[in-house]
């Protein structure tokens, strides 16, 4: 039995049934998505064209998902809007008067950060006929997979971006902390992230590192316990959590530098440090360029990235 058909409904809900159609109706123009299908139909995985637009959906999405660590360090939210503005709250006082039991509180302020969802990324691929008169429909599926990941690639380098370029006057503490590279990083430098944070009075809630400093993580023993706990399928997508902080570690190779030698390390609370506005989640449709004689497929999102609370952010090089 074919699963429930994810990518028919996220279209008919938002664009309506006709936007669907639509869509079917090129795909079986279109040879990628034909050879694509036939394959699948031979398979006996799917019984038609609109099922292989399915499929092909669902191998880029479950293949974007490992990569999309930039959703564990910030907070995620679907938007129907353009703009979201969000109210930053300035923390109230209270005072008591001299010789009585009054208390005098301040009027809570709000300053604004407006985040706009105008950030498009898309990935995909196109060939010639040519092409798929050879291909076969499993060489077609893993190109599905490639487009998956470039787009979870890009966002998530959108996201840390946006955390890198917190001035440091901003950040938890009011500056940069300097801390041990690489195989040398230790757990008395994830320690001085997770108190400068703290002592901001936020929550760190996770810890991200550049993947070269898991040389360090694996030879401390506070790290080996958390390991120890830490699901195989968790670790290889470059997320575990480590218990005795209540933070969770992530780590990539995106991670951008600081120099020619040092990455950046961050502390985050995500309830509040930042934000990903989700427009339009990835969604998948055919592509067709009839006069070049190009024919493929195109998966993109919509979305939008702020930071909120530049001072919920603890970080280090």
């Amino acid at each position: 039995m074919e699963k429930t058909n994810r990518l028919m409904e996220a279209v008919i809900r938002r664009d309506g049934e006709s936007k669907w159609l639509d869509m079917v109706d090129r795909a079986k123009s279109n040879p990628f998505f034909a050879k694509y299908a036939e394959g699948l139909i031979k398979e006996g995985i799917t019984s038609d064209i609109a099922g292989a637009l399915g499929r092909y959906h669902d191998v880029v999405i479950e293949a974007a998902k490992p990569n999309l660590i930039g959703r564990e360090i910030v907070q995620v939210m679907a938007t129907d809007d353009a703009l979201v503005r969000f109210p930053k709250a300035v923390k109230a006082v209270a005072y008591q008067k001299a010789e009585s039991a009054s208390y005098w509180v301040t009027g809570e302020q709000y300053a604004t950060e407006d985040v706009s969802a105008d950030i498009e990324i898309t990935a995909g691929g196109e060939w010639s006929k040519r092409f798929f008169e050879d291909a076969k429909w499993s060489v077609l599926e893993r190109q599905a997979k490639e487009v998956g990941r470039a787009i979870a690639q890009l966002e998530t380098t959108k996201i840390l971006l946006a955390y890198k370029s917190i001035t440091a006057a901003s950040l938890a503490g009011g500056a940069d902390l300097s801390l041990n590279e690489g195989a040398n990083f230790a757990w008395t430098d994830v320690v001085s992230l997770w108190n400068t944070l703290a002592k901001a009075d936020y929550s760190p809630k996770v810890l991200v590192i550049n993947t070269r400093e898991m040389q360090g993580v694996i030879n401390q023993n506070q790290f080996i316990q958390s390991l120890y706990y830490a699901p195989e399928s968790t670790i290889r997508t470059g997320v575990f959590d480590l218990p005795v902080l209540g933070m969770r570690l992530v780590y990539s190779t995106l991670v951008p530098a600081y120099d020619a030698t040092h990455n950046y390390k961050f502390a985050i609370d995500t309830d509040v440090a930042g934000v990903l506005l989700i427009r339009r989640d990835i969604t998948t449709e055919p592509f067709e360029n009839p006069r070049d004689d190009l024919y493929g497929v195109v998966a993109s999102e919509r979305v939008g990235i702020g930071v909120l609370r530049e001072d919920a952010v603890a970080r280090g090089y």
